[in-house]
């Protein structure tokens, strides 16, 4: 499991949750950040570090995001 960082990242880029992250998993996709699947730990350390709360465990991205899952995935292949 991986964490997934969803749309309210967009354009912000705040870059409190890379600061946090323990094992620099997070990536500057473009127009966001992007979490690595295979290297995060699943520490959840970046999800309070995000001050527009956009991280969420892959299991409790908000039905209305699920497309940031491809699209976090897609970004690491």
């Amino acid at each position: 499991m991986t964490h997934i960082i969803t749309s309210t990242c967009l354009g912000v880029k705040d870059q409190a949750c890379v600061e946090v992250c323990p094992v620099e998993c997070i990536y500057d996709g473009g127009d966001q950040f992007l979490i690595h699947p295979d290297e995060c730990i699943d520490c959840g350390a970046c999800v309070p570090a995000c001050p527009v709360s956009a991280i969420f465990p892959e299991e409790d991205v908000p039905s209305d995001q699920l497309e940031f899952i491809e699209k976090n995935k897609n970004f690491f292949v």
